[in-house]
């Protein structure tokens, strides 16, 4: 029975990282498996650490950006374990570009899965040569889409044998549905509000869309990530009401703030007729709110980030330019116009999401793992 140590934000913090690190060890731990070993990243501007975070899984001890001794510790937690999956984001570790993960690779004894939530097409100097340390450390590296194994092969010196692509998991039950609601059409974005999320492109283009629709309204729910918070304040959030205000559409749009847990989150997807992802990036190799909404079978629209395209390819839903609320507009009204295309984009999500279930994620890194301490042996 393989013991599991995790190093990556975990809840309390709210990121999707955390999400994800708590829904796979969940599901690596579910029947009679050991319980893995939590390893918590934590900002030293997140504040004091919480060691022993009652989550759904205990947080074993805490890496403190900058702080050596805290370092020694994690490591230590995580030579306790058969193999440690590491969640990789140059935002979650301390140094430039969280560079302090690879003193704490170079020191790990235990085989490790680094699993890459970013894979950048055009880093800059620095960020390809942590990258790269990062995977030449790692005994697997796992990606998440065919998109971002290729950017690897292409654009960096990684040893493409170590690469393995395995799916964002998401939540069992699914939601299958294309909208339970009745009367007026839904548009939804979910996720930690912050710039760079496009959403004032999404109320531009319902700005456009509102007198086509005359029954239409746009659900923006989640709350300001944490370190936007501690660093802007709801600026943005503000920005966006007051968009909201000029643009005269305070009557079917609603920015709601409440953090909502899996069930409320679930009914809201649920209700959704499109789940709209507006996002500025054109880099975003991996969204967890697009392959949860695909997942549900919801249609998406989304603009051409690399995990949309991959993923949307196949009929699941429309791919929008960015920084563009006429083409959103005109996406959006290609769906809600039009019922045959919303079920067949419901029938096409589910067909493609299928195996994408944490427990049939888990069983993947299982297999991995297996073949690694078999190796080890």
């Amino acid at each position: 029975m393989t013991h599991f140590g995790f190093l990556s934000t975990y809840p309390p913090t709210r990121c999707g990282l955390a999400t994800f690190t708590e829904s796979l060890a969940g599901a690596l731990a579910s029947g009679d498996a050991r319980e893995p070993t939590i390893v918590r990243a934590l900002d030293i501007r997140d504040g004091a650490p919480t060691p022993h975070v009652i989550g759904r899984i205990p947080v074993d001890t805490e890496l403190i950006a900058g702080n050596r001794v805290s370092l020694r510790a994690a490591v230590r937690a995580l030579e306790r374990c058969d193999v440690a999956i590491v969640q990789h984001e140059y935002g979650i570790y301390g140094g430039p570009d969280g560079d302090e993960i690879i003193p704490l690779l170079r020191s790990l004894a235990t085989p490790a899965i680094v699993v890459l939530h970013t894979v950048l097409k055009a880093p800059s100097p620095h960020q390809r040569a942590v990258l790269e340390t990062v995977c030449k450390l790692a005994d697997t590296v796992v990606v998440m889409t065919d998109n971002a194994r290729d950017i690897l092969s292409r654009s960096y010196t990684v040893k493409t044998s170590k690469v393995r692509v395995i799916p964002h998991g998401v939540p069992v039950p699914r939601t299958a549905s294309t909208g339970k609601h009745t009367g007026s059409k839904r548009i939804l974005t979910w996720g930690l509000i912050s710039p760079g999320k496009g959403l004032e492109w999404g109320i531009r283009a319902i700005a456009q869309l509102r007198q086509d629709i005359p029954s239409l309204e746009y659900v923006i729910a989640g709350e300001t990530h944490p370190k936007v918070l501690a660093h802007e304040g709801e600026q943005y959030r503000d920005g966006l009401q007051k968009l909201i205000v000029d643009l005269d559409v305070a009557d079917v749009v609603t920015l709601d703030d409440r953090y909502l847990d899996a069930a409320q989150l679930a009914d809201l997807v649920a209700d959704a007729d499109v789940v709209l992802l507006p996002y500025d990036s054109r880099d975003q190799a991996t969204s967890g709110v697009l392959i949860e909404a695909v997942a549900a079978g919801i249609p998406v629209v989304a603009t051409g980030f690399p995990h949309a395209v991959e993923l949307l390819g196949r009929g699941a839903g429309l791919i929008a330019r960015h920084q563009d609320p006429q083409s959103m507009a005109e996406a959006i009204r290609a769906i809600v116009g039009a019922e045959t295309t919303a079920r067949q984009m419901h029938d096409a999500a589910l067909r493609d999401t299928h195996d994408s279930s944490w427990p049939a994620v888990a069983d993947q890194y299982r297999a991995i793992a297996d073949r690694m301490t078999a190796v080890a042996a």
